[in-house]
């Protein structure tokens, strides 16, 4: 029996709620808030209730995926920065803590009405068609997404941002932002492009989510096929993505206090921090938490990131493993 669009959207949901909460319990993930692991300003249970909260939005948007598969509605009105902006504003009134869903609604958004149109055009999700999916409503978001996503940003962080210094697209703290890219017609895809050159999610925007489908969500599988331990799996799922794709929120706040332009931030934060790769790497050719080694490894290499009080946080890493998560459980993956 063909399922209703409510249904469908309800569980593209679940798929968003059961992936953020599972990333945050994925324990020990090196650096990040987890089970046994707080911020000064962010609580495990504080990302619990963003997962939760973030899901009105996807449903929502789900639908207007469905709608776009339907031909009722056209695939660059699906709105996909209005409904980041809620689901950040969703989030951020859902706990007292910092920024715990920005990086995670970026992604969960457009994989959520990629589902939709997926799921209505085939009758169920398949990672091929989802990313196809994924890659044209990227493509197709408008100057007026990249304006709510600009407000999305801003609205759930006061770091330090950095200075684009001479990109084409606005700085995210410009106060003219709006106007510019509304007058210049930046579309919130090719905003995205220009970030990607140092920003890990605007780099999933300008590939189609490259390293969530092509990293996470194989290794994701392959490890839990392997160990059948759904924990097991999410952590070497993180530290597979942080052994290959450097943390480019680690490295912007490293190169953020030498630099305020952004670009050049990375590029010294990337530089800095490639220790943190190593280690990564070197952690899973121990076997990671498949071995007593591996295990002591990984414990100690979160207590060193954590005595940083935040500044080595892989958080980028961390939003990439949640979207790996999601992109499993909209494929039908239990465990």
């Amino acid at each position: 029996m063909r399922q209703g669009a409510n249904q469908i959207a309800y569980t593209i949901m679940r798929a968003a709620q059961l992936a953020a909460v599972l990333e945050v319990a994925g324990w020990p993930k090196p650096g990040n808030v987890h089970r046994t692991a707080d911020f000064e300003d962010t609580r495990f249970e504080q990302f619990m209730a963003g997962a939760i909260a973030l899901g009105p939005s996807v449903r929502d948007v789900a639908l207007r995926g469905i709608r776009a598969a339907q031909g009722t509605l056209p695939i660059h009105e699906i709105r996909i920065g209005k409904y980041v902006k809620k689901a950040v504003s969703a989030v951020r009134n859902s706990h007292l803590g910092g920024n715990t869903h920005l990086g995670i609604s970026l992604l969960f958004i457009p994989l959520a009405a990629a589902a939709g149109m997926t799921h209505r055009k085939r009758g169920k999700v398949e990672s091929l068609p989802l990313r196809e999916h994924v890659m044209k409503i990227m493509e197709a978001a408008t100057s007026q997404d990249a304006i709510a996503a600009y407000d999305a940003i801003n609205l759930a962080t006061s770091a330090a941002l950095g200075q684009f210094n001479g990109e084409s697209a606005p700085d995210l703290s410009d106060q003219n932002a709006s106007t510019k890219l509304s007058i210049e017609k930046i579309t919130l895809y090719e905003a995205m492009q220009i970030s990607s050159k140092w920003d890990n999610i605007a780099k999933e925007w300008a590939t189609g989510m490259e390293i969530c489908f092509k990293t996470g969500y194989p290794t994701l599988m392959n490890v839990y096929n392997e160990t059948h331990d759904i924990n097991t799996a999410i952590v070497h799922t993180f530290l597979t993505i942080l052994s290959r794709h450097p943390d480019t929120f680690i490295a912007r706040k490293v190169g953020t206090m030498k630099t305020p332009h952004i670009s050049k931030a990375v590029e010294i934060g990337l530089k800095e921090t490639a220790w943190i790769t190593e280690t990564a790497r070197n952690i899973l050719m121990i076997g990671g938490l498949t071995t007593e080694l591996g295990r002591t490894k990984i414990f100690d290499f979160d207590r060193k990131l954590q005595q940083a009080r935040g500044m080595y946080n892989p958080g980028t890493t961390a939003d990439l493993t949640a979207g790996s998560l999601m992109i499993a459980m909209l494929c039908g993956f239990r465990f």
